[in-house]
């Protein structure tokens, strides 16, 4: 497996996402989905922190965080800072 860097979610304010969906099946992003919404509410009940694997405009990068909330298109992070779902590879439960 290659490298992944981890990064500060602060450091996400400034981050540019492209429109194009990472994951390549449907079935993929419907498990996406589930897993997005489990980790939220995981993060809020108990504060669990996730590991998810991102997209931006320069390539793969990690957060290690708690998920406040998912839409139908974004999960958002304390602090305002969204990430769009369909930039979203994977989502661990740490």
């Amino acid at each position: 497996m290659r490298n992944i860097p981890l990064v500060e979610k602060e450091s996400l304010k400034a981050v540019l996402f492209p429109r194009e969906e990472v994951l390549k099946s449907v079935e993929m992003a419907r498990e996406r989905k589930s897993l997005l919404e489990r980790a939220t509410m995981l993060s809020n009940l108990y504060h669990n922190k996730v590991k998810i694997v991102f997209e931006d405009r320069e390539g793969s990068k990690m957060v290690e965080t708690t998920i406040w909330a998912t839409t139908d298109a974004a999960i958002m992070l304390k602090g305002g800072i969204v990430i769009p779902i369909h930039r979203i590879h994977s989502i661990d439960l740490l």
